[in-house]
């Protein structure tokens, strides 16, 4: 069974869990406000997740070869999110490393996540 857990909504910024796709967050909100498919599937989250909460995680992947935190995919979501306020979001993550990606069964490092410079820090070698 995959990890599942509840990660602080305030993580993800530009510093600390990016979006893949995008730069940044302002960047992903600018598109899927101009974008009428994407403002459509924004505002249809948005409803449900202020009416039944988020059912489907938002998945994390942590690079092997960047130090970056990021959503691989849920960026939709990430964004309803946002703009409800929630606190907290549920989640699965992966390591992506040279050889795959692995979807993890264990907790999160959140020590990759460091508050102070919003940068990860080097993942000890015991976790590969």
């Amino acid at each position: 069974m995959l990890f599942r857990g509840d990660m602080q909504t305030s993580f993800l910024n530009d510093r600390q869990i990016r979006p893949t796709e995008f730069r940044k967050w302002a960047d992903a909100k600018r598109q899927f406000t101009h974008r009428e498919k994407d403002r459509l599937k924004v505002e249809e989250l948005t409803e449900s997740i202020a009416r039944k909460g988020l059912k489907k995680p938002i998945i994390l992947g942590i690079s092997d070869r960047y130090p970056d935190v990021y959503v691989a995919d849920g960026h939709h979501r990430a964004i309803a999110l946002m703009e409800l306020g929630a606190r907290s979001f549920p989640f699965h993550w992966y390591w992506i490393k040279s050889f795959g990606v692995r979807m993890e069964h264990g907790p999160f490092p959140f020590d990759v996540l460091t508050p102070a410079n919003g940068r990860p820090v080097k993942k000890p070698s015991s976790w590969w």
